[in-house]
């Protein structure tokens, strides 16, 4: 995992900036989300493909391929939070006390 990191830090910036951007410009949606069953087969599909990449049962370029995606998902991720969170603190309409 390192040296996916070291040798494609520009591909996991720019996953992280394209999340930041995302997170910015999103609108929040208050609609009723994922049903149950669809939120526990994605998250049994995640469970899955993380534990394939622990121990390493995709040999080869599917699994490097499979590594460097799912840390590209969680840097997407990360800069989502992070877009979102900064945006709720610069665009909200609620005053401060203080």
């Amino acid at each position: 995992m390192a040296y996916l990191a070291l040798f494609h830090w520009g591909w996991l910036l720019a996953s992280v900036f394209v999340g930041f951007a995302m997170g910015w410009i999103s609108v929040v949606h208050r609609g009723q989300g994922l049903s149950r069953p669809a939120l526990q087969w994605g998250a049994a599909l995640v469970v899955v493909l993380v534990v394939v990449s622990i121990f390493r049962l995709l040999p080869g370029r599917f699994g490097y391929a499979l590594d460097l995606g799912l840390m590209m998902v969680v840097a997407y991720l990360a800069g989502c939070l992070v877009g979102a969170w900064l945006r709720h603190l610069v665009v909200s309409r609620t005053p401060r006390a203080g």
